[in-house]
C-alpha cells in the first residue's frame, strides 16, 4: 500500500462515519467515498498542510451535493422514508460508533427534518468535534452563519427528540413480546404491546405493500399487526434479532428472503412500544440481508 492509500485508509473510518450520517445510507456513504478517493488520488497532496482537513471538507460537500439531490428525489418518494440499518459490523469502518446515539437509526430519520447545510453544520459540530471556525470553513459560509445553522438544528432536534433514553435491554425484551405475539397473533394480547399513543411508519417505497402514511394509536397498530399475522400463517416466516446500528431490531424473514427490518422506540415505563419503524424497500433490504446472512443472530433467551 502506497502512503496516499495509507493515508487515506487512515481516516476512512471518520469519513465513512460523517458521509452515512449525512446520507442515512451505507451505499450512498461509500460512492460518496469513492468519489473522495478519486479525487485524493489526483490531487497533490504533498503540497497540503493538513490532509484530513482536506478529505473532510471533500467529503462533505460531495455528502452535501448527494443529499440535496436526495431530498428532490425523496419529495416524490412513495411513502415514508427511512434510513438504511447497517449491521453491527458488517464490514464497515465505522462500525466501533456503532454504539453511539447518533448512529442509532432512530437519530438517522430525526436528522431528516434539517436541511442539507444544517444537517451538515450539526454533524460536523456537534458529533465530530470541529469549531465553529472550523465548520464554516469546510462548508464554505462565515462562522456567524454556522452558528446560526447549528443553533436551528439543535432546536428542530430537541423539538422531535424521545423525552427518556431505553437500554437496549428493554427494546430486545419487548421485541421478543412482540415475536411471542406474531406468532400466536391475539388482538388483546397485541394491543397490550403498543402505548395509547404508539405510530407506525413503513417504508416500501411503492414497490412493496406498506402504509402510505403514518398510523397512530395503539388500536390501530394492533389490528395492523393482527391482519398481517394472520397473513404470515401458513408460510415460511423466520424471526431473529439483530444489532443494527447499535440498538437490538427484528429481521423478519419469508423463506430465504428478508421481508422486514423494524426497530422500535420504547415509552417512558419500558413496557410498551412507542414507534415502530418497518423497513420493507426490497433493495435496502437485499443489501442488509447480503451483510448480515454471515452473522449470528441475538440470543431470544
Amino acid at each position: 500500500m502506497d502512503s496516499r492509500t495509507a493515508l487515506f485508509q487512515q481516516h476512512r473510518p471518520r469519513l465513512f462515519g460523517l458521509a452515512y450520517r449525512m446520507l442515512g445510507s451505507p451505499a450512498d456513504a461509500e460512492d460518496v467515498l469513492h468519489d473522495a478517493w478519486l479525487r485524493w488520488h489526483t490531487h497533490k497532496a504533498d503540497r497540503l498542510d493538513d490532509p484530513e482537513a482536506w478529505l473532510v471538507t471533500v467529503t462533505t460537500r460531495l455528502a452535501l451535493d448527494r443529499l440535496r439531490r436526495a431530498r428532490v428525489e425523496r419529495e416524490h418518494y412513495t411513502g415514508p422514508w427511512l434510513p438504511e440499518p447497517m449491521p453491527a459490523d458488517g464490514g464497515h469502518p465505522d462500525a466501533e460508533a456503532e454504539r453511539n446515539e447518533t448512529l442509532s437509526l432512530s437519530f438517522l430519520l430525526l436528522l431528516e427534518r434539517l436541511g442539507p447545510e444544517e444537517r451538515a453544520a450539526f454533524l460536523l459540530t456537534e458529533v465530530f468535534d470541529y469549531r465553529h471556525g472550523e465548520a464554516a470553513a469546510i462548508l464554505d459560509i462565515t462562522e456567524d452563519a454556522c452558528r446560526q445553522r447549528v443553533h436551528r438544528a439543535r432546536t428542530r432536534l430537541r423539538e422531535g427528540r424521545p423525552r427518556f433514553r431505553v437500554d437496549a435491554k428493554t427494546q430486545q425484551r419487548l421485541l421478543q413480546r412482540f415475536v411471542t405475539a406474531m406468532q400466536r397473533p391475539d388482538l388483546e394480547t397485541l394491543r397490550a404491546l403498543f402505548a395509547e399513543d404508539a405510530v407506525h411508519v413503513s417504508d416500501g417505497g411503492g414497490l412493496v405493500r406498506a402504509a402510505l402514511r403514518p398510523l397512530h394509536g395503539a388500536e390501530r397498530l394492533a389490528r395492523l399487526y393482527l391482519q398481517i399475522g394472520g397473513q404470515m400463517s401458513g408460510h415460511d416466516i423466520g424471526f431473529e434479532i439483530r444489532m443494527l446500528n447499535g440498538a437490538p431490531a427484528l429481521l423478519i424473514h419469508d423463506g430465504q428472503t428478508l421481508s422486514t427490518a423494524l426497530w422500535i422506540e420504547v415509552d417512558e415505563d419500558g413496557e410498551h412500544i412507542a414507534a415502530v419503524h418497518a423497513l420493507r424497500h426490497p433493495d435496502k433490504l437485499a443489501r442488509l440481508q447480503a451483510v448480515t446472512k454471515t452473522e449470528s443472530p441475538a440470543s431470544f433467551s
